[in-house]
């Protein structure tokens, strides 16, 4: 087992919170009464002026997503060899903001929802609160499904999910900088994804200022389990990558916004939840059988219990 029972129940019940969470987020952009009239979805605009990429062609819809994320790899593996963890810190400052401004702007006025996203931003930032840290990762992923959803197809979100699985091997099993990754991305204090300490009922407070919280999030990686397991001055810190949560919430978020067309808004929905319970139940596995001193890319088991949910969305 990769890790202890407790953390591993946490991990996928974080994941699965985070599904739920970003399809009612998604499900919020969309304009329902504009929809029904038009025959086809209607989404809501972003907020502050922000427009989604244009698509001409939505099958081929994935491969700009895919080419952004090889340039995004690239830049972080540019920015580890310059030695400059504050760049990606900014980096990742303006993306959590943006993102959780997307998120918190489907639910309250553009103006609150900026000002509540740039402080959990600066909270993340400078008081890496392990709390505050997996409670916005929820709401993240909503505001990038926000964005992307409305660009694909069922056709194309199966193709981003076989691309990303097949990365996800290349980066884990090969060419293994993820591991690099992982290990900038803990100097910087800005992990992008769920960080859970193994030992959860001392979890602190506040890893800002306080020597072992610093050195909780700051964390030694092993090369063996960078993506799995790391170890701080507290003891082991499970993670799940970012990557992992968003890229199934995308594709069930399309296959919501589909059947929407086809069905009551709550039987849509509803439905759809048979995705992110097969990935949960395919994160599970992987967790339960995995063992701890191996590092597994974990897109390949998700995708495929996405499809498995997919094929039951369709039997439903």
């Amino acid at each position: 087992m990769k890790h202890t029972s407790i953390v591993t129940l946490i991990l996928v019940g974080i994941f699965l919170l985070s599904q739920v969470t970003g399809l009612w987020i998604v499900d919020k952009y969309i304009n329902h009464p504009s929809s029904e009239r038009a025959g086809e979805v209607v989404w809501n605009d972003l907020p502050y002026n922000f427009e989604r990429p244009p698509v001409q062609n939505k099958t081929s819809s994935f491969v700009p997503i895919a080419i952004a994320i090889i340039i995004g790899t690239l830049l972080v593996l540019w920015l580890i060899k310059l030695g400059k963890p504050w760049i990606l810190r900014l980096w990742f400052f303006g993306v959590i903001a943006l993102t959780l401004s997307f998120s918190f702007a489907a639910f309250v006025p553009q103006e609150v929802a900026l000002a509540l996203a740039v402080l959990v931003a600066l909270w993340k930032m400078f008081r890496p609160n392990m709390v505050v840290h997996n409670i916005s990762e929820l709401f993240i992923y909503g505001g990038l499904a926000a964005i992307f959803v409305p660009m694909l197809n069922i056709y194309a979100a199966v193709l981003l999910l076989l691309f990303i699985s097949v990365y996800d091997i290349i980066a884990v099993w090969k060419t293994k900088h993820m591991v690099d990754m992982a290990k900038f991305q803990a100097e910087a204090r800005m992990f992008a994804g769920l960080f859970i300490p193994y030992d959860v009922g001392g979890m602190p407070a506040s890893m800002g200022k306080r020597k072992s919280g610093k050195d909780a999030m700051r964390g030694e990686i092993s090369p063996k389990a960078a993506k799995g397991v790391m170890r701080s001055g507290r003891g082991r810190v499970a993670v799940l990558g970012g990557g992992d949560m968003g890229f199934p919430l995308i594709f069930a978020g399309v296959v919501m916004k589909e059947a929407m067309l086809a069905l009551p808004q709550h039987i849509a929905f509803l439905k759809v939840l048979a995705i992110p319970a097969c990935a949960g139940i395919a994160l599970l596995i992987l967790l339960m059988k995995g063992d701890k001193d191996k590092f597994y890319p974990a897109m390949p088991f998700i995708s495929v219990g996405c499809l498995i949910g997919y094929g039951i969305f369709l039997l439903l």
